[in-house]
């Protein structure tokens, strides 16, 4: 487990003001299981680094009128609703922690203190939007390259933690197929 404080006081060429202000402005907040911490229609207002807990990114089909779940976040990741929390406009999906989660979060206004007044803020906030652009990058080429079943292969081998940690009806959503199609797929490679 990555802790919020070693995390900070690891980042290369940090001064001790910007780390004191770096935990200044990140509050602690440790958030109960299947609690909704971004709700679609409203700004996301946090960016989070989380130190414990799993949270799941999902919208809703209202066609079908079931819930697609297109992304999880594990400790020790910086983690957000990125698109709404850089434009600060109505969330399009919702954020929700899958068991007991530690979130350290900054509000939007003190991530701008940041930017403006740390040469490291500015470092750790392009690090983490370059891993959340890679992330969804990588997540985009798989639906539109690989089947169903090289998708839950590519997470046996990429992203354990999914496989480990995540209910088979949010994988199977995850990959784009229904339980009972992702039942078959882990009967043929079982």
């Amino acid at each position: 487990m990555i802790h919020f404080t070693e995390l900070i006081s690891s980042v290369p060429g940090i001064t001790e003001e910007e780390k004191e202000l770096h935990l200044k402005l990140f509050k602690k907040e440790v958030v109960p299981r299947k609690t909704i911490i971004t709700e679609k229609g409203k700004p996301e207002r946090f960016l989070s680094f989380i130190e414990e807990g799993i949270l799941r990114y999902y919208l809703l089909d209202e066609e079908r009128m079931k819930e697609v779940t297109f992304a999880f976040s594990f400790a020790g990741r910086f983690s957000s609703a990125y698109d709404s929390f850089i434009t600060q406009q109505p969330c399009r999906y919702s954020v929700e922690t899958m068991k007991e989660t530690v979130l350290y979060r900054i509000d939007y206004d003190s991530v701008q203190v940041l930017y403006t007044e740390t040469r490291i803020g500015n470092l750790i906030g392009r690090k983490s939007a370059e891993n959340l652009f890679l992330s969804k990058a990588e997540r985009e080429l798989s639906l539109l390259t690989q089947t169903a079943e090289e998708r839950y292969l590519d997470l046996m081998h990429r992203r354990p933690e999914i496989l480990e940690h995540i209910p088979l009806k949010y994988i199977a959503s995850y990959i784009g197929v229904t339980p009972q199609a992702l039942s078959r797929i882990r009967a043929r490679i079982y």
